[in-house]
């Protein structure tokens, strides 16, 4: 076999592993080693925090939500973290705190990013159990009640829920989006049965406060803290029944910035903590991170091998290999006929996800090349 048949073969596998393989391993390990959840009644005190920049456009519609959830008033409080807003975003967070005493005004004047933010007030607020979330994620009434079931096992250490995603239209379903995110909830909930599951969604999850450890400015704080939790012994799972809704984004520039930035950070997370990565010391969770995060976040350099290996054996005359860049050029295809889509004149659910596929492993491209350039995030801006 020739080396371009080794490399074609290869690198097609090594996608088929980050996207299909991982899951159906999870799914074989999950039959025989499971770590179930021991879960009560107890109550615990819980602070929710919401993190804005300049939300004067959703905010109200926000607290409201948060002020509506059904949890006992006097074992909550609702810690607003403004990161230097500067429209109208303050006055609103004032105005319902001299209405209601739940509201725990946390005002940074400058623009300094969220996870700075995060580390100057969480260590202020009293609650138990500390509940993240975003302006634009809203939360059905009873979701405090099912995200701190678990924590009356004392192995855990965070728990986290998933984001539904709906159009602006006020349609429950997107396709693209909504798709990949059942994927990786359903990733998310195989690794809790054996173990922890790896990283948390940022819209909704909650951790013990007494494990917080303050982060660098330039952490995610939706992976950084589950890692620094797992570090301390501690396990992390998804509780599926949690689940936030938020409108997805319909720009694909914008999609592509936020998953650029996502990867970056993630990137840098994995390699500050690379104890995770050591199998002796981690044997469960350092494969979950190398399966899970690094087999996809490669993924994009596996298909360019794939390709260029691919159109170097057809141009051999081999029909298998013909048939297989045909379809190859299909996939590429549906992708750019995606951004038809976002003008509406072409609508099917196989074009939406070749197109969010696509984008994807184009944003993990470019968040390595981001990654290695050594650039960080620290202030954010609300991505429309």
């Amino acid at each position: 076999m020739a080396v371009s048949e080794i490399i074609f073969w290869l690198s097609l596998l090594a996608v088929i592993y980050a996207y299909i393989g991982y899951p159906v391993l999870l799914w074989m390990l999950a039959l025989f080693f499971q770590h179930p959840v021991k879960t009560g009644s107890h109550l615990p005190s819980v602070s929710l925090v919401i993190s804005v920049y300049n939300e004067d456009r959703i905010l109200k519609k926000k607290i409201e939500n948060a002020l509506g959830l059904d949890y006992p008033e006097n074992l909550m409080e609702i810690a607003i973290v403004s990161d230097g807003s500067t429209d109208r975003t303050n006055d609103i967070i004032h105005s319902y705190a001299q209405r209601d005493r739940r509201i725990i005004p946390c005002i940074e004047p400058k623009n300094q990013g969220k996870t700075a933010c995060l580390n100057d007030f969480l260590p202020k607020l009293g609650g138990e159990i500390i509940l993240f979330s975003d302006a634009n994620s809203f939360y059905d009434k009873d979701l405090i009640h099912k995200i701190v079931r678990p924590f009356t096992d004392e192995s855990i250490g965070f728990v986290t829920g998933s984001t539904r995603y709906y159009s602006p239209s006020g349609s429950k379903i997107v396709e693209a989006p909504g798709l990949y995110s059942r994927i990786e909830r359903k990733i998310k909930s195989l690794e809790s049965k054996i173990g922890s599951c790896v990283g948390a969604d940022g819209a909704v999850f909650a951790m013990r406060k007494a494990l917080f450890s303050p982060m660098q400015a330039h952490d995610i704080n939706d992976i950084v803290i589950p890692f620094q939790i797992v570090k301390q012994g501690y396990r992390g799972i998804l509780e599926e029944e949690t689940l936030c809704e938020e409108e997805a984004s319909q720009a694909a520039t914008g999609q592509l910035r936020r998953q650029v930035r996502i990867t970056s950070r993630t990137l840098r997370a994995i390699f500050n903590h690379k104890t995770l990565l050591n199998p002796f010391r981690f044997p469960l969770f350092s494969i979950e991170i190398i399966s899970h995060k690094l087999m996809k976040f490669t993924a994009p350099f596996f298909m360019l091998l794939f390709l260029i290996t691919n159109i170097l054996l057809a141009w051999r005359g081999r029909l298998v290999y013909q048939i297989i860049l045909f379809m190859q050029i299909f996939l590429y295809f549906l992708s750019l006929a995606g951004f038809l889509r976002q003008k509406k004149m072409i609508r099917n659910r196989w074009v939406d996800f070749c197109h969010t596929f696509i984008l994807i492993n184009v944003a993990y491209a470019i968040g390595w090349f981001k990654y290695a350039r050594g650039e960080t995030y620290t202030s954010w801006t609300v991505e429309r």
